[in-house]
């Protein structure tokens, strides 16, 4: 039986990046991120529970530079997430579907993600000092 040569299925080396392909994945990207972020807030409001010293832990830990890092990322995650999920319930009903608005409304997703965790983590740090 001879050999044929069958076609491959189109993969991310085909494709060129478009914002449309990078909103579907940081969505997806960010849903992970906030379901394991969650367990750090988890950490947090047992450790409030549990007394001063693990309480003391716990900020110790957040305001480390590693732990600064997740939980500015994890903040962004949960701005991104919410802006984008805002963006495909007017998707679902009939807003904003046409090609040129679908791009729009993606750059608008991930900037004002940008900005609006910029702004959270400004009034944070204003307001609490290290937050």
């Amino acid at each position: 039986m001879a050999y044929r040569e069958r076609p491959l299925s189109p993969h991310l080396q085909v494709y060129r990046w478009q914002v449309q392909m990078v909103s579907s994945i940081l969505h997806r990207a960010t849903g992970v991120v906030l379901s394991l972020g969650s367990l750090l807030i988890a950490w947090g409001l047992v450790a409030l529970a549990g007394g001063a010293q693990s309480w003391d832990d716990f900020t110790d830990a957040a305001r480390s530079p590693l732990g600064f890092l997740l939980m500015f990322g994890w903040s962004w995650a949960l701005a991104y997430h919410l802006l984008n999920g805002i963006r495909h319930l007017l998707q679902d009903v009939g807003v904003a579907v046409a090609v040129p608005d679908f791009v729009r409304s993606a750059w608008i997703s991930i900037v004002g993600s940008l900005v609006l965790t910029a702004v959270i983590w400004v009034l944070a740090m204003q307001k609490w000092g290290a937050a």
